[in-house]
């Protein structure tokens, strides 16, 4: 932490469009105008280093390790990774730890949440999910959710059915109306986990908002999304796992079988999604096999799928802001940035160490 004062001044470039910027930073709160006194912390004599809007990583569990739940130390500790690397929004896409006392830190990320996942029994990873005996009782399971998190919910769309050996839907599309109903009469949206390809169908056609992972998008299924404007989160970085998750299934072969297909597809499928028209939000899945502090990589991954370099930034900075109905740069808004003296779009080494971030006025 290096600058304490309340008034700070920012100039550089930013974007989209890269044009010069130039901010003033009073209490906390963006100003367009001159604010007398103000230390400049970036751009002095004039440097054009870029300014963006907090980082956002849209699916990240702050409060999971790859053992389940942390405790409030490791807890803390993955904010400030998350923080230290410009992700200043997480959209935490379903845990069982109450974030909530986080909020009252200035020094960390600000978190949405989803709540608890809503899984049947058996069908999840065991611990984090909420578990659901019979699904006639999940729209109330989803409204009760929506009502304690941050205006979304978070289904278990698929998972493996040891009883057929493979992935397959936990819902069934009557009840999937039902709950994303439920939700959506809360003023929540909904998104899902979803692996494979046959859960898809049903959760787009009942409204759903989100898709998260999405390797199983068809072309079908990217015409359904179009059609409903559902967007996706591929947690791009997290699929590089498959293979290893499919070399641990021995028991299950044609599940480790559809698992490497999925790998071996997702780019593709991404891609056309993203060709097709289909939003693209930059989530890490950070908390689980996957370490926080990664939002740089998951960018460069976006990339790989067809993103240009200036739109895979934005699914992690304004673009993903506006979809999350959070602010960018704005006057009168929170002073919530990132600042690079390199061009941030050149790559996940630039990106992963901003010169200097600010939160909430604070300068890091």
């Amino acid at each position: 932490m290096t600058a304490e004062s309340t008034r700070l001044h920012v100039r550089g470039r930013g974007l989209p469009d890269g044009q010069p910027v130039e901010w003033w930073i009073v209490d906390g709160v963006l100003s367009a105008d001159p604010v007398p006194g103000a230390e400049t912390v970036f751009g002095a004599d004039g440097a054009q280093g870029w300014i963006l809007p907090g980082l956002v990583d849209a699916h990240c569990h702050v409060g999971l390790g790859p053992g389940g739940a942390v405790d409030a130390d490791e807890t803390i500790a993955q904010a400030e990774t998350e923080r230290d690397t410009g992700a200043l929004l997480l959209r935490d896409c379903g845990s069982p730890v109450d974030t909530r006392s986080l909020d009252d830190r200035a020094d960390l990320p600000r978190i949405i949440r989803a709540g608890r996942h809503l899984a049947k029994p058996k069908r999840y990873i065991p611990g984090l999910p909420i578990d659901i005996e019979d699904e006639s009782q999940l729209p109330d399971a989803v409204a009760a959710q929506a009502r304690f998190g941050d205006g979304w919910v978070k289904l278990v769309g698929d998972w493996i059915d040891r009883s057929v050996g493979d992935l397959a839907p936990l819902w069934s599309d009557e009840v999937l109306v039902a709950a994303i109903g439920a939700a959506h009469a809360e003023g929540a949206r909904v998104t899902a986990h979803v692996f494979g390809e046959d859960a898809l169908p049903g959760l787009i056609k009942a409204g759903i908002d989100c898709i998260e992972h999405g390797t199983g998008v068809t072309d079908d299924i990217i015409e359904l999304m179009v059609e409903h404007n559902t967007a996706l989160v591929p947690t791009l970085i997290n699929i590089e796992n498959f293979p290893g998750i499919a070399d641990a299934a021995g028991k299950y072969p044609t599940y480790a079988a559809h698992m490497r297909d999925l790998h071996a597809k997702c780019d593709q499928r991404v891609g056309a999604a993203r060709e097709a028209g289909v939003r693209i939000y930059a989530g890490t899945d950070a908390g689980g096999m996957i370490a926080h502090g990664r939002i740089a990589d998951e960018v460069d991954a976006l990339k790989r799928i067809g993103m240009s370099p200036t739109d895979a930034l934005g699914a992690a900075s304004w673009a993903a802001r506006e979809w999350l109905g959070r602010p960018g740069l704005v006057a009168g808004e929170s002073a919530d940035l990132v600042c690079y003296s390199t061009d941030p779009r050149s790559g996940a080494a630039v990106l992963n160490s901003p010169d200097l971030v600010i939160l909430r006025g604070r300068a890091f």
